[in-house]
C-alpha cells in the first residue's frame, strides 16, 4: 500500500468519539444540541441491525449501548420524550444526539431541525 493512503486511511480510523459505553452509571445524564434524522435514513439499516422507522420514538448516540432508554427534555419548551437507541451518530461535532422523526415532532423542534436538550438514562 503506498504511504499516503495508508496515511489517509489511519486518519480516518483516528477520530475523537471513544468506543461505545459497555455500561452506563444509573445517574448519567448529557446536556446539548439535539437534531433529528427521517427521510433520507427512513427505511435503512441503523448500526444495530434494525430498520429506521422515522416514525418510531429512537434515537442514534455515540456512545450509549444499542437498546438503552433514555428521556429527552427540550431546555427551551420544557417537552419530554422518551426513546429507545438503535443507531450511532450524530456525526456532527457540536450535537449529542439525533432523534427520530417523531421524537423530534414530540419535543417541537421539527421546524428549528435542533434544540438544547438534557439526556437522562431510564433503566
Amino acid at each position: 500500500m503506498r504511504p499516503l493512503m495508508l496515511l489517509i486511511l489511519l486518519a480516518a480510523c483516528g477520530g475523537t468519539t471513544p468506543p461505545p459505553m459497555t455500561s452506563v452509571s444509573e445517574n448519567w445524564s448529557e446536556r446539548g444540541i439535539a437534531s433529528w434524522y427521517g427521510p433520507g435514513f427512513d427505511g435503512k439499516r441503523t448500526a444495530s441491525g434494525e430498520v429506521y422507522d422515522m416514525e418510531d420514538l429512537t434515537a442514534a448516540h455515540k456512545r450509549l449501548p444499542f437498546g438503552t432508554h433514555v428521556q429527552v427534555e427540550n431546555l427551551d419548551n420544557g417537552l419530554r420524550t422518551e426513546v429507545r437507541i438503535n443507531d450511532r451518530g450524530p456525526f456532527v461535532d457540536d450535537r449529542i444526539i439525533d432523534l427520530s422523526r417523531a421524537a423530534a415532532r414530540e419535543l417541537d423542534m421539527i421546524d428549528e431541525g435542533i434544540a438544547q436538550v438534557r439526556v437522562t438514562l431510564l433503566e
